[in-house]
């Protein structure tokens, strides 16, 4: 079968050719079918199987017959994640460019004044983030009554981000009488509650058993401990022919001390989180893709379905939380018929994670032991150094009292004559008082400043 097969426009199957594909992946030949017949669809399909062009080549068609109007899209497209929204939006641009279509991006990350502009003049198209939509819409920017088609893009992302509730207060604002297409890569029961409530009579098609993986995708189990993770790491990224690699982790911080490790390390990599502002991750994002860095650190967010070609290995420097992250982590490699490596760090913590994993997948994933880092004595200093600053700083408060009462000798010479002038009566007391001193400085009675009574000096002497 061939994309001219699915009922595709001739302007569309030439901006495919352009793209330089000839054949549709089996959810592209099963999807946009239905869609073109505007059918509600329910897409449950794993990573890296063409999804988004899925809804994108068939949008493309529906909406090219009609016109847009001020503040009134005529489509709406919702993703979890800022990076997605503009993957989905290259989407639009590559195989829309034969069609006159408009389009509007609403992400957060960026200033407000030019998507307002944009949704002023009307579009055809608009890719949005919940939170920003429903800020624009809270403001009277936009109105959604014109929007007679809704994708809901990765929809189980969309539950564990907590979305949820603003996807069900933006479909009461579309019309009841519209096209709905809902993908996701897993359908738990919260999603599948979302579907029977917004969508009528929906043609459900199902590519992979939910929690299945890659067959493609070589999976292993790296056993370490805490303190070995990161020479784990290195050793594995020395071992493995990594031409380029998206490394997980499960806490921000974690992404960027990592990514500082490694870079002290030779290696060169990069770093993509959430708190990072969106012009900073799409750099970030344009530096990995042009190959001037070959590591990129990742939180679970941040990287959520991109599509970056050539990715040949993931590592998990740590066992996700959620064992559908597993599936979507491990699913950055071994796209479009390619084939890819991952591999995940456990410690004895990490039982009950890959328990629950293995569970979903229904396979058993094989462990093998951790390779040598070959720079031991490296590494074991870097665990060490550098000392966080606020502890380096109370060692030097610690070591500057000793050393001064150690030496006195030392004290700052500014305040020498007033301190003198200030204590010589005391001083004078004490030593018509005190005996004499019996050893060097720093021993017998250094620390007591004033009269040693009889019995003492006698057990001194003595």
């Amino acid at each position: 079968m061939t994309f001219a097969d699915l009922g595709l426009s001739d302007e569309l199957l030439r901006a495919v050719a352009d793209s330089g594909y000839t054949e549709p992946t089996p959810i592209q030949r099963q999807a946009i079918p239905p869609v073109l017949m505007n059918r509600d669809l329910i897409a449950i399909a794993q990573t890296g199987t063409g999804k988004t062009a899925s809804f994108v080549l068939p949008m493309i068609d529906i909406l090219a017959h009609g016109r847009a109007r001020a503040r009134m899209p005529r489509s709406l497209i919702l993703e979890p994640t800022r990076e997605l929204a503009a993957q989905v939006a290259e989407n639009f641009e590559k195989y829309g460019k034969y069609h006159k279509l408009s389009m509007a991006l609403l992400i957060g990350g960026v200033q407000m004044g030019d998507q307002v502009a944009a949704l002023e003049r009307g579009v055809d198209v608009l890719i949005a983030t919940p939170g920003r939509l429903m800020d624009l819409f809270g403001r009277g920017k936009i109105l959604l009554t014109g929007c007679s088609l809704l994708v809901i893009d990765e929809a189980d992302r969309m539950l564990d981000m907590g979305f949820i509730p603003d996807i069900e207060e933006i479909c009461t604002k579309l019309p009841a009488t519209r096209q709905t297409l809902l993908f996701s890569a897993t359908m738990p029961a919260p999603i599948k509650k979302l579907a029977d409530r917004f969508q009528s009579n929906p043609k459900q098609i199902e590519i992979a058993r939910v929690g299945t993986t890659n067959a493609s995708i070589t999976q292993a189990l790296v056993e370490t401990s805490n303190r070995a993770k990161r020479e784990t790491l290195r050793g594995l990224l020395r071992a493995e022919d990594v031409r380029t690699a998206i490394i997980f982790a499960n806490r921000k911080t974690t992404v960027r001390e990592l990514n500082q490790s490694l870079r002290r390390n030779g290696f060169a990599s990069g770093e993509i989180h959430g708190d990072m502002d969106q012009p900073a991750r799409l750099r970030e994002l344009e530096r990995f893709k042009a190959g001037e860095i070959n590591l990129l650190v990742a939180s679970d967010v941040a990287a959520r379905g991109l599509d970056i070609k050539g990715v040949s290995h993931v590592f998990n420097f740590d066992a996700p939380w959620h064992p559908d992250d597993y599936v979507h982590r491990i699913g950055r490699t071994g796209r479009a018929g390619a084939t890819g490596k991952a591999f995940t760090l456990i410690t004895e913590d990490d039982a009950e994670a890959i328990a629950n994993i293995e569970k979903l997948t229904g396979q058993t994933i094989p462990r093998i032991a951790a390779p040598d880092a070959g720079r031991p004595a490296r590494a074991e200093a870097e665990e060490e150094a550098p000392a966080p600053r606020r502890e380096r700083s109370a060692r030097a408060g610690r070591g500057e009292r000793a050393t001064r009462a150690d030496e006195p000798a030392r004290a700052p010479r500014a305040a020498a004559p007033r301190e003198e002038r200030a204590v010589a009566p005391r001083a004078e007391r004490a030593a018509r008082t005190a005996p004499p001193a019996t050893g060097p400085a720093g021993e017998g009675d250094a620390g007591w400043n004033g009269p040693v009574p009889a019995f003492l000096a006698i057990g001194i002497a003595g």
